[in-house]
C-alpha cells in the first residue's frame, strides 16, 4: 500500500516565491538589453523618436526579438507568483491571467517583428500593433485587478494602492499611445520612444519589481498561515 505525497502550503509558498523572482528579473533584464542595443546603435537609432520594437528592424534585430521572448516567458512565470501570493478574492485568477496575457503579447512582438524597408524606414508587416496593444492593455488591467486582490489580503495596503495607481496610469497611457503618439501624423509621434519608455520605465516596470519583491518577502496568505 503506497502513501500519496501531496504538495503542502509550504511547498507552494516556496514555488510562489521563486516565481516572484521573475517579476523582478524580467523588467531589469529587458531594460539592460534595450539600453545596450541603444548604445550600440546610437548612430542610426533614436530612443526619443523610435519605440523599443523598432530595435527589431535593421541590423541585429534578432536581439530584441529574443529579448521579447525572454521577457514574455518571465512574465508568464511571474503570473504564477501573483496567483499564489495574495489571498484569493472575488476577482479570482483574473489579475494573474491578465499579466500572463501581457507576457503572451511580448511573445507575439517577437513572432511578428517590425521590419525595415530598402529605404531604411521601419514598418509593421502585420500584427505587431496587436501584440503591443495586448501587452500594454493587459499589463495595465492586470495591475488594477491585482491591486484589489492585494487589498483584500490585508498584508499589502500600501502596495495595493501603489499597484492600483500604476495600473490606472498605464491604462491611461494606452489610448494616449494609440491616438496621440503612434500614428505617423500624431502630434506626439516624434517623441514616441520617449513616451513609451516613460510608461514602461517610470510606471509599469517599477510596479512589477515592487510587486515581485513584496511577494518574495510575504508570508502565507491570509487564512493559510499556520495551515497544515
Amino acid at each position: 500500500m503506497s502513501a500519496h505525497v501531496g504538495v503542502g502550503p509550504g511547498t507552494r509558498l516556496v514555488r510562489g516565491r521563486a516565481a516572484a523572482l521573475a517579476g523582478i528579473v524580467a523588467p531589469l533584464l529587458f531594460t539592460v538589453v534595450v539600453l545596450a542595443q541603444q548604445a550600440a546603435r546610437r548612430d542610426e537609432y533614436s530612443p526619443t523618436a523610435e519605440t523599443i520594437s523598432a530595435l527589431e528592424a535593421g541590423p541585429n534585430g534578432w536581439i530584441q526579438q529574443f529579448n521579447f521572448v525572454v521577457f514574455g516567458l518571465l512574465l508568464l512565470i511571474f503570473a504564477v507568483a501573483v496567483h499564489r501570493g495574495p489571498a484569493a478574492d472575488r476577482t479570482g485568477a483574473l489579475g494573474p491571467v491578465l499579466i500572463g496575457l501581457a507576457g503572451v503579447g511580448a511573445l507575439l512582438a517577437a513572432v511578428f517583428p517590425l521590419r525595415e524597408d530598402a529605404a531604411g524606414v521601419t514598418y509593421d508587416p502585420g500584427y505587431h500593433f496587436v501584440s503591443g496593444f495586448t501587452f500594454f492593455s493587459c499589463i495595465a488591467l492586470g495591475l488594477v485587478v491585482t491591486s484589489r486582490r492585494l487589498a483584500h489580503d490585508g498584508r499589502f495596503p500600501a502596495l495595493s494602492r501603489y499597484v492600483l495607481g500604476a495600473g490606472l496610469v498605464a491604462a491611461a497611457g494606452v489610448p494616449l499611445m494609440v491616438v496621440l503618439v503612434l500614428p505617423d501624423d500624431a502630434p506626439l509621434h516624434d517623441v514616441a520612444g520617449l513616451v513609451q519608455r516613460g510608461i514602461l520605465w517610470l510606471v509599469v516596470f517599477p510596479a512589477l519589481v515592487a510587486l515581485g519583491l513584496r511577494l518574495r518577502a510575504g508570508g502565507a496568505p491570509t487564512g493559510q498561515a499556520g495551515a497544515r
